[in-house]
């Protein structure tokens, strides 16, 4: 192989399809063409002399050729990201776009409202907000920031914490009228509960339903925590739901959400922020996690309340 056979670029296309798995997902992320991802895949091959990928029915794995070059090409993106850093950031203005990945409830109901001041004072930033009820991978770059529910115990990541937040009992204002107050934690087996979808629920630290009642029936389930608090307020049971997510919907209207036994029953968990060793110096990734800690700093009484 003679050394203008090879283009550098191409390793920006390997990284994102044996990241992604599949030429879709990998061009979406690249926002170009699948045939581009595929094409550049094969001169890529052809270059080295070696099949990097086994094309399954399900996505592309990497071959023992392509275990080897993940190495080098992870090696020589986290030399091209420091430099970016180091020397891009010098002279230019935050730019570019920053992916945050944060759990739906605190993606949707907290950080969504206060996003717009980050593209505010930085104009060329943009910014992906996933706010989805699951884990993201930042080795795999499917987001540059993760909001967490614990921090990592392993892995070149760092962990920020952001803060602790409160978690209650609630139900609709209708319906503890049509079935009465609920005064005991011994009573809360006579009502319907709602919850996560035991075998979807991604963070330990969600599987919080036992720890309030012993032989409480989840009758209603959900990956979604925005959809738990959708069917609280239509009046389908009792949920556990994070206070800075009901107390937005206090008030005397039938599905208003009325906190139950709040003296008695309450959970605390954490809200971390992580970010990956290599790329956390990057001027769009620490203006925008510095922006997340700013707000919720302010915003502690919300998610900490009492």
């Amino acid at each position: 192989m003679r050394a203008g056979d090879f283009d550098w670029s191409d390793l920006t296309f390997f990284l994102a399809v044996a990241r992604a798995g599949r030429l879709t997902a990998a061009a979406a992320r690249l926002k170009v063409e699948h045939s581009t991802v595929s094409r550049r895949i094969g001169a890529l091959e052809e270059a080295l002399g070696a099949k990097l990928f086994d094309r399954r029915p399900h996505g592309y794995g990497l071959t023992a050729a392509g275990e080897r070059l993940m190495a080098a090409a992870e090696g020589m993106e986290t030399l091209a990201l420091a430099a970016q850093g180091e020397i891009g950031g010098a002279d230019l203005g935050v730019a570019g776009t920053v992916r945050i990945g944060a759990p739906d409830g605190f993606g949707t109901f907290f950080l969504a409202p206060r996003i717009s001041a980050l593209a505010d004072l930085h104009p060329e930033l943009d910014i992906q907000l996933l706010a989805m009820p699951r884990l993201f991978s930042l080795s795999k770059r499917e987001a540059d920031i993760a909001i967490s529910l614990s921090r990592p115990k392993e892995g070149r990541l760092h962990a920020r914490k952001l803060t602790d937040y409160r978690l209650g009992l609630y139900a609709s204002r209708a319906y503890l009228e049509r079935h009465g107050p609920i005064e005991s934690r011994a009573s809360l087996q006579r009502h319907p509960f709602i919850g996560y979808v035991d075998d979807l629920i991604y963070a330990p630290e969600l599987d919080y339903v036992p720890l309030v009642a012993k032989d409480i029936r989840v009758r209603l389930k959900s990956s979604s925590l925005v959809a738990q608090l959708t069917a609280t307020q239509a009046g389908a049971g009792v949920c556990v739901l994070p206070c800075f997510m009901a107390d937005l919907f206090a008030g005397d209207l039938p599905d208003a959400l009325v906190p139950i036994l709040p003296g008695e029953v309450g959970l605390t968990r954490t809200f971390w922020l992580l970010t990956h060793t290599d790329t956390r110096d990057l001027a769009r990734i620490r203006v925008a996690a510095d922006f997340i800690a700013g707000v919720v700093q302010k915003g502690r009484s919300v998610l900490l309340p009492g």
